[in-house]
């Protein structure tokens, strides 16, 4: 019977619809699940616009500087305390030139499409390993389809 049930599966054809009724049932059920917005983040947000022209890094800027002050971070777990806020960012040396010429490079971070799905996913905690893992196997899938039907053509 388990045999049958994994020779169905593996059909290419099938997984990718079993997948969207899946998520469609997860998705149905996430909109009608209430849902409200949780202000004890660990790493809570200024207010909306308070950075800008301030600090490059707005609106990510949590202040600190990297493993010299450590930034004001709240403690999920205390027995961390004493290590908490010391690394809250990092920059490449070309996103440092960036942001040491531009007040905009923290604003570049959210136009690009990783940046605007960590803002969309900011206060849904633990919906974006949802969201990559669904990216990572649709992209497989997309790879199999084509890799399967590359000498039909």
């Amino acid at each position: 019977m388990i045999g049958k049930i994994w020779n169905f599966l593996s059909k290419p054809k099938v997984v990718p619809r079993i997948f969207s009724i899946c998520l469609a049932f997860i998705f149905i059920f996430g909109l009608l699940t209430p849902h409200y917005l949780n202000s004890n983040q660990l790493y809570p947000k200024p207010p909306y616009h308070s950075q800008i022209l301030k600090t490059p890094l707005a609106p990510y800027d949590r202040g600190g500087v990297p493993l010299k002050e450590p930034a004001k971070v709240k403690a999920q777990y205390p027995q961390y305390l004493p290590d908490l806020g010391w690394i809250t960012a990092y920059l490449t040396p070309i996103a440092i030139f960036i942001a040491s010429k531009s007040y905009f490079f923290g604003t570049t971070i959210v136009s690009t499409p990783g940046g605007i799905l960590d803002e969309i996913l900011y206060y849904t905690r633990g919906m974006d390993t949802v969201l990559e893992s669904t990216i990572l196997l649709l992209s497989f899938m997309i790879f199999s389809y084509l890799y399967l039907k590359r000498d039909e053509e």
